[in-house]
């Protein structure tokens, strides 16, 4: 590789003890189904949105708060169930209209990058108007998200733009510019092994203090941003990036095939390991790794399946994560208590990191509807694999 993002002299980061069970066959079809399903108890028709989340309670499931940001990923996923050959089980058309008559969002530049992406797949003949406006404002001074150097959000700017910039649709402005401004602003967050921060690290005392330690989805999103932006403008500097991080994540895969919280991107570690999340076993990873591996052609099938086998039991806890009676999946395994997980936060910053494998974990009993989103949007089209 070219690039000056150097492997780590050595994996120093604490994995748990506990090996892999014989494999759990995975059916993605069953998968799929179970997401078509489970997304109907987190729609609010009267709003026409998705809730933010939905848990399980002593009186039953109980929807909670409203998400336009949860509603764009999920539309995403259905678009590509439809693209596929199934049948959303919404009115996608309608919903994403409405999403796009809705004054209080977007209200950042990372949403509005989402929007953008999901008219750019789902209806690009409706991209002017948001085009128009990204051209008309002061875009990157206007949104605290883009100031600060925030890598999920400036990643799903980029992968807007990508979108925007691959769609067929004639007479459109030309993004290069903008997009090629975004994707500079993402590199600066890339450190030792492909690792991104969470934020520009010379940006205000946030940034020195914490912008260096990047969450998982600080690495996924900008692995499909940059595997979009090279196939939209045939950038392969941005592949090589998309390609060291994807490597990365893999190398330091659990070994039960955990997708780990946090990253060092200063040291090319793991900094936290858990929770360990449902979202980024099922549906995250694959979503950046599939179109990775498409684009460099290097398979990524292992590391995938063997991160969806622990949805299915192959976890610390033995325990299927999918609830086939409500067509969830639960949100997440972690320590108990939960506030140990703050400390581990708390004590990676001073480079202090410590084994959680060891204690007492739990489940969240919880469901977001971008997860199931995400896995439709993964997997559409692959159940075959």
């Amino acid at each position: 590789m070219s690039l000056n993002l150097k492997e780590p002299d050595s994996e120093d980061y604490v994995a748990s003890e506990k090996t892999a069970a014989a494999p759990i066959r995975v059916d993605v079809e069953q998968l799929i189904g179970l997401s078509t399903k489970g997304l109907g108890p987190m729609f609010v028709p009267e709003r026409g949105l998705f809730c933010y989340r939905l848990t399980q309670t002593s009186g039953g499931l109980k929807q909670e708060g409203l998400s336009p940001r949860y509603t764009a990923m999920t539309l995403l996923g259905l678009c590509e169930l439809e693209k596929a050959g199934g049948e959303s089980p919404f009115p996608i058309t309608v919903l994403l209209d409405a999403l796009l008559e809705n004054r209080d969002w977007p209200a950042s530049g990372g949403d509005f990058g989402l929007l953008l992406w999901l008219v750019a797949v789902c209806s690009p003949e409706k991209l002017p108007p948001l085009l128009n406006r990204l051209i008309a404002e002061d875009f990157f001074s206007k949104h605290v998200d883009l100031r600060q150097g925030r890598t999920m959000e400036l990643a799903w700017l980029l992968t807007g733009l990508s979108h925007v910039a691959l769609t067929p649709q004639a007479g459109l402005p030309d993004v290069s510019e903008i997009a090629n401004k975004t994707y500079k602003l993402l590199v600066k967050n890339q450190g030792v092994g492909g690792f991104f921060g969470h934020l520009n690290t010379s940006v205000g005392s946030t940034g020195r203090l914490r912008g260096w330690l990047g969450s998982f989805a600080d690495q996924v999103y900008p692995i499909l941003a940059f595997t979009r932006f090279s196939e939209a403008f045939k950038q392969r500097e941005a592949l090589e990036r998309a390609l060291a991080c994807g490597l990365g994540i893999c190398r330091v895969q659990g070994p039960l095939g955990q997708w780990w919280w946090h990253y060092d991107s200063r040291a090319g570690r793991v900094a936290d390991m858990y929770p360990v999340f449902s979202v980024h076993q099922e549906a995250m990873a694959p979503m950046a790794l599939f179109p990775l591996a498409e684009s460099t052609g290097r398979s990524f099938d292992e590391a995938i399946y063997r991160g969806l086998e622990w949805i299915s039991g192959a976890n610390e806890l033995e325990t299927d994560m999918r609830d086939f009676t409500h067509n969830l999946v639960w949100r997440r395994i972690h320590p108990v208590p939960e506030f140990s997980m703050k400390v581990d936060v708390a004590l990676s910053h001073l480079r202090v990191y410590r084994n959680a494998s060891h204690r007492k974990m739990g489940i969240l009993h919880e469901c977001r509807p971008y997860e199931l989103g995400w896995l439709l949007y993964a997997f559409s089209g692959r159940s075959g694999c």
